[in-house]
């Protein structure tokens, strides 16, 4: 880590101000897509509602199958946001200062309960919307490459060894997650 850390220089991670629904709608809008195309269609998305900066939940329930469909979401992703929507307006999924003061498996708990909603998506919640200083996201391709590019090694560990091995980074897991993804892009380069 050393290592990557005088590659690399001081951590340039900064949360985003938003709230879960926002970040999870977000989230899922990007699964599978590029990021280009996922943009494009939050920006059609937004656009449905532009005296608000971010359609409400309800008016999300409200609108129809075709106007869901015409931003550019599929039928998966429809019905997600729209589980998204109506798990904010019941509380299971909670507001941004409700969220702050959950504690990240309870969160996990939570969230992953919600359609289109895997830990994978809940652990960037944590890290890039609530800035928690100790997420480590052993299932992501970045940052199981990054540490593969920094081992030099022939093949990415496996998510379970990997967890482990990052207990040693507590309670500092997101800096070193973070360390180990700008890795990974500079091994792109």
């Amino acid at each position: 880590m050393r290592r990557l850390i005088k590659t690399h220089g001081p951590c340039l991670l900064e949360p985003q101000k938003r709230s879960p629904y926002e970040a999870l709608i977000s989230a899922v809008a990007h699964q599978q897509l590029h990021a280009n195309a996922a943009e494009a269609i939050l920006r059609r998305f937004k656009a449905l509602h532009p005296q608000s900066r971010f359609p409400k939940p309800q008016q999300v329930l409200e609108a129809s199958d075709e106007i869901l469909r015409g931003c550019g979401f599929s039928t998966g992703k429809m019905m997600a946001i729209r589980d998204i929507a109506a798990k904010t307006v019941s509380g299971q999924i909670p507001g941004r200062a409700a969220a702050l003061k959950l504690d990240d498996e309870e969160l996990i708990e939570r969230l992953v309960a919600v359609r289109g909603v895997g830990r994978w998506t809940v652990e960037m919640l944590l890290i890039f919307t609530l800035g928690r200083p100790d997420v480590f996201p052993s299932d992501d391709y970045g940052v199981r490459n990054g540490w593969r590019v920094a081992k030099k090694l022939g093949e990415m560990p496996k998510p379970k060894e990997f967890r482990a091995l990052a207990e040693r980074w507590q309670p500092h897991r997101t800096l070193a997650a973070w360390y180990l993804w700008r890795a990974a892009d500079a091994a792109k380069s």
